[in-house]
């Protein structure tokens, strides 16, 4: 197996100083340095849970429960 160096080399690489160093500019700038980089979000939801949605939860538990408890009161009985 042959092993090839993945780094360029630097007589041949474009944009590079005498010492492997890259020159301001060269490079893009990282993204914390630039302001408001990412996409504008014109619509952002509260987080959380609505109230209806919530009752709706409850009222289908309430009934299950109710179902079973019914169901174990006709087994008993």
């Amino acid at each position: 197996m042959r092993y090839t160096n993945p780094d360029p080399e630097p007589e041949r690489s474009t944009g590079l100083e005498p010492g492997s160093g890259v020159p301001p500019g060269e490079t893009p700038p990282g993204e914390s340095s630039m302001s408001e980089a990412g996409p504008w979000e014109g619509h952002n939801p509260p987080k959380g849970w609505a109230k209806a949605p919530l009752a709706v939860i409850l009222v289908l538990v309430l009934l299950v429960a109710a179902g079973f408890l019914g169901y174990a009161l006709v087994l008993i009985l």
